[in-house]
């Protein structure tokens, strides 16, 4: 299924060549949902004609998994208001750019948490390279080997196509950072919505709804692509964010979103919650020791505050790799 409009699903059948097919749920799937990389099975006119009519009927077992709430508080009715993002990616790309609006790693962080819970690989795609030097969001991330790359308006896309191939990829991102005029470039038939960045350092919002897209073979030096040429893999574009909720997150499965961290807690005792305020957690220890960067136990620490309601979760998300904790949302 590549995407949902108002009660319709368009689905794709056979081969790179065959028709869309517009289908609707059937009523025997109850309040199961539907979303845009779940495998269905249809019933009904599949044939893709103008005004045909299928029916989703079965939705099979889902591989992996990526959900957001909106907000982190599970206490809160936003919190507990769990979203399935898209079925069956194999990628998280999480799309940040180096400059206007500045990188934030507090929505990486979440975004890197979402996609260790939902087993799904992370691929950090730096854009707007040309701004900006991508060597304060590398720091950041040294320790986990994080793959990325670094994408320019006037660089070629071979190494990032070489990264999406044969894959399932959902790209993530607040709004602004260029996502959109990527997956314009993959794909030159998607014509996705381009936005601005406001006076403030905000995008606005475009894609309004999550669509999956092929992505076409690489065209030859001739810019002809060739028939014998596959078109390789999928990539699943998403409505611009300004925050990742994680109250369906648990706490644990919140730690191993930072895999830095994790060895530090070997010491801990029983139960231990990880706080600030805990005097026997060994993640202090451990950052003193210098095997992890404080910022990163620092922005752990944050969003375990934020899952406990005692901060806003878009603090959090609006941190740039070097900001401590006075700055605020918005600063």
């Amino acid at each position: 299924m590549i995407a949902v409009d108002r009660g319709r699903y368009t689905c794709v059948v056979g081969d790179v060549d065959a028709p869309t097919v517009t289908a609707m749920r059937a009523r025997e799937l109850g309040r199961k949902s539907v979303v845009v990389g779940d495998r269905v099975s249809l019933v009904g006119d599949t044939s893709g004609a103008a005004g045909a009519l299928a029916r989703i009927v079965r939705i099979a077992e889902r591989r992996s998994v990526l959900r957001r709430t909106a907000e982190d508080d599970a206490t809160t009715a936003e919190g507990r208001l769990e979203r399935v993002v898209v079925a069956n990616a194999d990628q998280l790309v999480i799309v940040s750019a180096l400059a206007d609006p500045p990188p934030r790693t507090g929505f990486i962080d979440r975004c890197l948490v979402a996609a260790y819970d939902a087993d799904v690989e992370p691929l950090l795609c730096l854009t707007k390279a040309d701004l900006a030097g991508p060597e304060a969001v590398l720091d950041y991330y040294a320790e986990l080997e994080l793959p990325y790359v670094l994408i320019r308006p006037d660089s070629e896309l071979d190494a990032l196509r070489a990264l999406l191939a044969d894959r399932v990829s959902v790209l993530v991102g607040h709004s602004g950072v260029g996502k959109s005029t990527l997956v314009n470039r993959l794909v030159p038939d998607a014509a996705r919505a381009v936005g601005t960045v406001s006076a403030i350092g905000r995008g606005r919002h475009t894609s309004t709804s999550a669509v999956a897209l092929r992505l076409p073979p690489a065209p030859h030096g001739d810019g002809r692509r060739s028939r014998a040429d596959v078109a390789e893999g999928w990539i699943i574009d998403t409505p611009g964010v300004r925050s990742f909720g994680l109250a369906h997150v648990s706490a644990d499965s919140l730690l191993h979103g930072f895999p830095d961290l994790v060895e530090g807690t070997v010491d801990c005792p029983a139960n231990c919650p990880h706080t600030a305020d805990e005097p026997d957690c060994g993640l202090d220890a451990w950052v003193a020791a210098g095997k992890a960067d404080p910022r990163r136990l620092a922005s752990y620490r944050r969003l375990l505050a934020s899952r406990a309601g005692d901060t806003d979760p878009r603090d959090a998300d609006q941190r740039g790799p070097g900001e401590d904790d006075r700055r605020g949302p918005d600063e």
